[in-house]
């Protein structure tokens, strides 16, 4: 008996060393890089938690570090605390870049070894301060006036809880007289929170990063899925998307709803597709199939089509950009039925019906109406240097004050933040009309739609930024479009905020970037020869080792482009 037991554990010990092996094509030295890779990501946002204590957006009144000696450290330096978080984004950052040569590579590290990854440089952040932002507090805020049976989007956290309120005295003073610009189903989680932590800021904050981190949970699960259906890598699609050192520093760390609102649009996006998809696969009659069986395969696609349009709207629920999905979900099932007038119409109205009794159906049940619609407009006043239009009205303005003709800014202002609208609005319907045709793959469509609302929307944040990279991740494979998207990561991420959000000084900028800079070129000489700095010993071999044998394969004819078939319109 002790010789099976003896043999079956050496038997599972050998499994587990193939396991290492055959699972991931990386070869030792890449593996061993890897797992340095990744504990130098790890310690960059252990050190971001550190100088998140000195620096980052903590709540004015219940501060769980004040009095303590040890973490009250950080407040008392906030320019040594400002230099390492600094420092952690960037080791962050670097580390990010280094583990694009195990996801882009002929060969990439699997599935699990990325989320191992990811999942280990979030878990230091979930219990640092709100970082980079203070939005958080006018989550709690907003929700408490909603709990209160007061109205969120007519009053303001001044007007609805007082000034000496503990919530409102954590939210800047720019959005204290402010209504809420966030949809009811969002205000309704929070009002949940709320009867749960009570006024408890701490407790509150916590849960809503638990919010936080079932959006990226959904971003996770939806992202490689959406790649496998546009020919993309799961891995590339991931790291390019998911794993990107915005969703960390901004989503995870700085907390915002941009998180749930991805994570639904994305997974409603998935299963509508599916039903798309299944909606050409009916079998044709006479069936053979158990009745039962038959039944299933008929209601199967208006189930994904439903579920996933439900997901959408309710991804409105939060953000507004979101229901632009719908659309694209519209125009990809319509081009499935025919391309036809008839089908546009079906399509459309149907998933528009949908979406609008989800919209009336949480309005009723969260007891919170449409009253966001006319709230939109609130972050508005921020004059944002990422927004085109708004550095377009800017530049124009000081242009005008330098000639001595007066300053015009807000005039123009009103002038070209219209014309990006009206942009946006001929750019959504034109790219429609692509998907419907067939030239355009819906959730390219949908990336790319979302990129130029970004780019041309009045108020523009740097994790605004996600709204764009998440889902061209998973359709996009050009490395212009990937250098770009590596190059507007670091340039937002890293010198875009600063680290909570308050003013510094110039002179502590100054220090913190010079501070960061050094030691910075300090680590990157201490492990130039035990990270992936340079190419990894043998990866080139095996580069061509895995091109010749993919030369020696027999390639299959690709597949027929369905676009338009006339099975379509029988399963409307």
């Amino acid at each position: 008996m002790m010789a099976r037991v003896r043999s079956l554990s050496s038997s599972i010990a050998t499994w587990h060393a193939d396991e290492r092996t055959v699972g991931s094509p990386l070869n030792d030295a890449e593996v061993m890089a890897l797992r340095r890779t990744r504990l130098f990501g790890a310690a960059g946002t252990v050190v971001m938690t550190i100088g998140a204590l000195g620096v980052g957006a903590r709540p004015v009144v219940q501060d769980p570090t004040f009095g303590v000696r040890l973490l009250n450290l950080p407040s008392r330096i906030q320019t040594v605390s400002l230099t390492m978080t600094t420092t952690g984004a960037v080791m962050m950052a670097l580390a990010w870049l280094m583990l694009g040569r195990f996801a882009l590579g002929k060969r990439r590290m699997t599935r699990s070894q990325l989320d191992r990854t990811l999942l280990l440089w979030v878990l230091p952040l979930l219990i640092a301060p709100p970082m980079y932002s203070r939005d958080v507090y006018s989550y709690l805020a907003q929700s408490e006036i909603a709990i209160k049976g007061l109205d969120p989007y007519r009053v303001g956290p001044a007007t609805g809880l007082g000034l000496d309120h503990v919530f409102t005295l954590s939210v800047p003073n720019m959005w204290r007289e402010t209504p809420a610009p966030y949809g009811p189903l969002f205000l309704w989680i929070g009002q949940g929170i709320s009867a749960v932590t009570g006024e408890n800021i701490v407790a509150a904050v916590l849960c809503h990063r638990l919010v936080v981190l079932l959006g990226v949970g959904l971003i996770v699960w939806a992202t490689p899925r959406l790649a496998r259906r546009c020919g993309v890598a799961e891995v590339s699609a991931l790291w390019l998307g998911a794993a990107n050192p915005l969703l960390i520093m901004h989503l995870v760390a700085g907390i915002h709803n941009e998180a749930l609102m991805l994570g639904l649009m994305l997974a409603g996006t998935e299963f509508a597709l599916r039903g798309v998809d299944a909606s050409v696969r009916l079998l044709p009659r006479p069936l053979r199939w158990p009745r039962e069986r038959v039944d299933w395969l008929r209601w199967y696609p208006l189930t994904m089509l439903v579920t996933g349009t439900v997901l959408i709207a309710m991804s409105s629920q939060v953000k507004l950009p979101s229901l632009l999905a719908v659309g694209f979900v519209a125009m990809a099932l319509a081009c499935r039925w025919g391309g036809t007038f008839k089908a546009f119409v079906l399509a459309g109205g149907s998933l528009t019906a949908i979406s609008v009794a989800v919209m009336a159906v949480v309005g009723w049940a969260s007891g919170l109406g449409f009253g966001w619609l006319f709230t939109l407009g609130t972050a508005n006043v921020v004059r944002s240097w990422m927004s085109l239009p708004t550095l377009l009205a800017l530049g124009t303005g000081q242009v005008g004050i330098l000639l001595g003709l007066g300053d015009h800014t807000t005039a123009v202002l009103g002038l070209t933040r219209a014309i990006g609208v009206s942009i946006i609005a001929i750019i959504v319907t034109w790219l429609l009309f692509a998907v419907l045709r067939g030239r355009l793959h819906p959730v390219g469509g949908l990336g790319v739609v979302l990129g130029m609302t970004v780019l041309l929307f009045p108020v523009v944040q740097p994790w605004y930024v996600l709204w764009a990279v998440i889902p061209l991740a998973a359709w996009a494979t050009r490395p212009a479009f990937r250098s770009t998207t590596i190059a507007v990561t670091l340039v937002v991420g890293i010198f875009g905020p600063t680290a909570n959000g308050d003013r510094f000084t110039l002179f502590q900028i100054l220090l913190a970037v010079v501070a960061s800079t050094l030691i910075v070129l300090l680590i990157i000489g201490m492990t130039y020869h035990r990270l992936p700095w340079r190419e990894v010993p043998g990866s080139d071999q095996r580069d061509r080792e895995a091109e010749a044998a993919d030369a020696a394969e027999p390639r299959e004819p690709p597949p027929p482009r369905a676009v338009r078939s006339d099975a379509y319109a029988e399963s409307p």
